[in-house]
């Protein structure tokens, strides 16, 4: 059996321990807009959908839930792209225009890298799409490229402490 195709990422939900900051910060950072709300049964707004510039079909949607925002806090489940080494830079400019404090642009695995810290210090990262050309692979922590790829079983090397099969870490 064929797998049934994917069409990409519909949103990426981001909790968030104060909505309305969080809506406030996303839409002085990134022009985010709010699409829709999502009330619960007591009338109260705890999450929204929205779209920003550059993101295409894809919507962000931020979610008030303490608990998660705490347990992702240092986190960076996405990196949103930019073509290449002078948007890295022009994004430093816009976040230090909004005090933003950032990393310097950095020479990541394959392009450059830009970090900083949403106000429940989720990490985000603005990484291009443009290669830099140099080599990191030798670097703890920096990516290498695997050949060939989607071939064999790699998941014994990815994980040191792999779960059971009760479920249990050896």
């Amino acid at each position: 059996m064929t797998r049934p195709p994917l069409a990409g990422i519909h949103h990426v939900k981001i909790p968030v321990t104060d909505l309305a900051r969080s809506v406030d910060w996303y839409t002085k950072v990134f022009d985010f807009r709010v699409l829709m709300e999502f009330a619960e049964a007591d009338g109260i707004v705890r999450g929204v959908a929205g779209e920003a510039p550059g993101l295409g079909v894809t919507q962000l949607t931020f979610r008030f839930n303490p608990k998660a925002a705490e347990g992702c806090r240092g986190f960076d489940p996405v990196s949103f792209a930019v073509n290449d080494h002078p948007d890295i830079q022009a994004w430093a400019a816009h976040l230090d225009t909004l005090g933003i404090r950032h990393s310097p642009v950095i020479e990541a695995s394959v392009g450059w890298l830009l970090v900083f810290n949403d106000p429940d210090g989720l990490e985000l990262h603005i990484y291009s799409w443009a290669a830099h050309g140099i080599d990191h692979s030798d670097k703890p922590g920096y990516g290498r490229p695997v050949h060939p790829p989607n071939t064999g079983d790699r998941t014994a090397r990815l994980t040191p402490e792999r779960p059971t099969a009760s479920g249990n870490l050896p």
